[in-house]
């Protein structure tokens, strides 16, 4: 068994790991791809094969995690290359997007499996679920039993797990953007500690919180796209949501992705108030 996992990012190096530890032979490309994500790829035991070509003719399956504006594009390159094995894709994206990329695939004569991971990048004293839909699901699964990525297959035609992921972090990363917003506005308006102060009096924990989306702020960038496909669910469901608005908030804190220090939470309200140029 061989995988090809064509991004390692944080998240990616860290599932990658999991299969190596399984004994399962990981392969990734490293063309035109930077010096952090070689390291990553290297700490994690993947082997590089250098060239996508060269990737997918060793994989019998293909474990797609990236950004959700890569998604789409990841699909086509391994479509065009005539892939057919087992292609996963494990992004979070919506559930119409999730169905998109697996005729894209399986129109190339590929196995689809729709897939999504709750939590942080597994850790040996972390775990995080991937959950799993599909024809496929239980041959995929199979592969990270036992190791620090719990696999979860789901009842359910392609686009459930996506569809679980989309609402979780609905509620989740909505959760930390509202409250984010929320402390930006009481600071103009001078009412913060007061704020604070009601909150910890009626809603223990809350303004605990509200911190977080400083905490978080380097992340930021990877969460506007995923804001996006929260907001085209909801949408497709016919149903109201502030989704845009909470991409529009994570957008304006992009530029921390490569900040070595986290911000204070008094320097993330007044960038948020500051509109992007």
């Amino acid at each position: 068994m061989t995988i090809a996992l064509l991004h390692p990012g944080e998240m990616g190096a860290a599932v990658g790991a999991c299969l190596v530890s399984r004994g399962i032979h990981v392969v990734w490309a490293s063309e035109n791809r930077g010096a952090a994500s070689r390291k990553r790829a290297e700490d994690a035991g993947l082997e590089d094969l250098e060239t996508l070509h060269r990737a997918l003719a060793e994989s019998t399956a293909v474990l797609s995690i990236c950004i959700p504006s890569g998604a789409f594009g990841l699909a086509r390159q391994v479509a065009a290359k005539g892939f057919r094995g087992t292609y996963i894709d494990a992004n979070a994206i919506s559930p119409a997007h999730s169905r998109e990329i697996g005729l894209t695939v399986e129109n190339a004569g590929a196995t689809f499996v729709d897939g999504s991971i709750i939590g942080l990048p597994p850790t040996p004293t972390r775990p995080a679920r991937l959950y799993l839909c599909g024809t496929g699901a239980p041959a995929v699964a199979a592969f990270f039993e036992g190791s620090q990525t719990q696999p979860i297959v789901m009842d359910g035609a392609i686009g459930a797990a996506s569809a679980l992921k989309v609402c979780y972090a609905a509620w989740s990363k909505g959760e930390t953007a509202l409250l984010g917003i929320i402390r930006s506005l009481a600071r103009h308006e001078g009412v913060d500690e007061t704020l604070l102060k009601e909150w910890n009096r009626s809603q223990p924990g809350v303004a605990q919180k509200s911190e977080q989306i400083a905490a978080r702020a380097w992340k930021a960038w990877r969460w506007v796209g995923e804001m996006e496909e929260i907001a085209a669910s909801f949408d497709a469901a016919n149903l109201p949501s502030g989704f845009l608005a909470n991409a529009e908030i994570y957008r304006r804190l992009a530029d921390y992705k490569d900040s070595a220090e986290r911000p204070s939470s008094e320097e993330v309200s007044a960038r948020l108030r500051q509109k992007l140029k």
